[in-house]
Parts: structure tokens; C-alpha cells; sequence
């Protein structure tokens, strides 16, 4: 993630939304005109995006200054003003949105994934993201994971080969499918990890059985089927459950011993953190 390009995003959106000009504020508001504003939170949950807020301030108009009272994921409620920034009341109008977009969408998505954290507390395991992503939000999105406690699966297609179920189909079977994989990093000369997944016993010991595999997924298997699996792979590769988990099941899923628990759900459909930004 550390490679991803936030200040092209960034003047990205603001082309979409600005264009040849904010003409709201440039047809009423002088020049001239020096103001401030704050953000308001006006839900209880976890911040996120405030050193990106920054970023959007700072790209519409280098002379924007910002106070920072809360900082990146720590506990908010109604009511707490996250920051105050100053400056040029056009810019700070024309950034306004774009920095309650990516706020909002950001605090959602941590306040969800610290609430998965805490149910899970004490059983050692970690809680992943997905793909499951809005596109070209996905920096933004995995980054609130993080704020939020989480750990990142792997960002995108590119930094880690996972041999789903299609793969595994397509290829002729777990056994095949790894042994191209294998071929194929060789060949590239790649180092990345590999992760199978698997939907039954049979395919998990077919997975444990191929040199080369880092991770096996339980894909859909009941809290005590995961137990099973994991006392038979007894530590000889990372473990990973996934599907179907909700905030009702998962403190069982921790509690087999399993490594990783993922969830779509820490991104796909998560409410937004409502806030706003206010001229005082």
C-alpha cells in the first residue's frame, strides 16, 4: 500500500467535482475572505481520515491550515470536533466534500472493524479485510481497516496468488493448480505467498499435501469443522476462515485457534460515519 499515489487520487476527485471552477462559492464569496470551520462528528464510532483530510486541504490550497484535536482511530461521539481548519473560506468550501467523503466512508469502516476486533479480544486471532472494495477506493478502505485494528489480506490480484475454488476447477484440482503455481513464480521470478482455498477436508489435506502453500482458507466451514481442520494442519501453514461470518458467529470461529478470520463485510456494506463540516 505504501506505493499507492494519494496526492493523483486526490487531484483526481477534485477534477471530477470542481472542474473550471466551485462557481457556488466563487459567485458569493470574496476573494479575499479569510474563515474558519470545524468538524463536527455526529455519530459514536472510530475516526478515520484525518491525516487524509489534510492531504485535501493542503492540495486545494497550500495556505489552509489545520488544529487537530482527535487524531486517526481514536473513539468519537456525537457532538466531538475532530479539527479545526483556517484559511481562504472558497478553499476551504471546495474541499469540504471530497473531505467528508473519504472521512466518512473511512470512520464507517474502522468504527466496524474495531467493534469485529473487540468481539475476537484475547483469542490471538486477527481479523482481514477482502477485494470486496468501492474501485479506486480501496487504498482508502484498507487503510480504515487498519485505523480501525484490523490487518490487511493482500491489496490487490497482484502481491499475493490466491487459488480460489475457479481456479482450483479451471486448473483440474488443488494438486494441479499448485503445482503450475509453483512452475509459475519460478519461471517469473516472484516471491509472493500462496493461499488455497479449501471447501472441505478432502481439499485440505489435498492443499496441506502441496509443497509450497502458505495459507489454507476454510471457505465456509462451521466453527467446529474449522477446530477440525486446524488441529489437522496443526500449525504447518497459516490458517484463514472465511464466509458466511457475522458479528453473531465470529467469537466462535476466533475460538478454534484458526490464525485469520476474514470478512467482506468490513468494507462492502458498512454506514458511513455521519459528520460535517461547519463555518464558525
Amino acid at each position: 500500500m505504501e506505493d499507492y499515489d494519494i496526492i493523483a487520487f486526490i487531484r483526481a476527485a477534485l477534477e471530477e467535482d470542481v472542474r473550471d471552477g466551485d462557481h457556488s462559492s466563487l459567485s458569493c464569496i470574496p476573494a479575499d475572505a479569510e474563515r474558519q470551520a470545524r468538524l463536527i462528528v455526529k455519530d459514536n464510532g472510530v475516526l478515520a481520515g484525518v491525516a487524509i483530510a489534510e492531504l485535501v486541504f493542503r492540495e486545494v490550497d497550500a495556505s489552509l491550515t489545520m488544529e487537530t484535536f482527535i487524531q486517526d482511530g481514536e473513539r468519537v461521539k456525537f457532538g466531538d470536533i475532530a479539527f479545526h481548519v483556517k484559511g481562504s473560506a472558497r478553499s476551504i468550501l471546495t474541499a469540504e466534500r471530497l473531505v467528508l467523503n473519504l472521512m466518512q466512508r473511512m470512520s464507517g469502516i474502522a468504527t466496524r472493524t474495531r467493534s469485529v476486533v473487540d468481539l475476537i479480544d484475547g483469542t490471538g486471532a486477527k481479523v482481514l479485510d477482502t477485494r470486496k472494495t468501492t474501485p479506486l477506493l480501496r487504498y482508502f478502505e484498507k487503510r480504515a481497516v487498519k485505523i480501525g485494528g484490523g490487518e490487511n489480506h493482500r491489496f490487490g490480484l497482484y502481491d499475493m496468488i490466491m487459488l480460489k475454488d475457479n481456479h482450483v476447477d479451471y486448473a483440474g484440482g488443488i494438486e494441479a493448480a499448485v503445482r503450475r503455481t509453483m512452475d509459475y513464480l519460478k519461471e517469473k521470478g516472484l516471491n509472493i505467498p500462496v493461499e488455497v482455498e479449501t471447501r472441505n477436508m478432502d481439499e485440505v489435506r489435498e492443499a496441506l499435501n502441496a509443497p509450497g502453500v502458505d495459507r489454507i482458507m476454510l471457505d465456509n466451514f462451521t466453527p467446529d469443522q474449522v477446530r477440525e481442520a486446524v488441529k489437522f494442519i496443526n500449525g504447518r501453514v497459516e490458517t484463514e476462515a472465511s464466509g458466511g461470518i457475522t458479528l453473531d458467529t465470529i467469537r466462535g470461529y476466533a475460538e478454534t485457534g484458526v490464525d485469520y478470520i476474514s470478512m467482506g463485510a468490513l468494507t462492502h456494506s458498512v454506514k458511513s460515519l455521519d459528520m460535517s463540516l461547519k463555518a464558525f
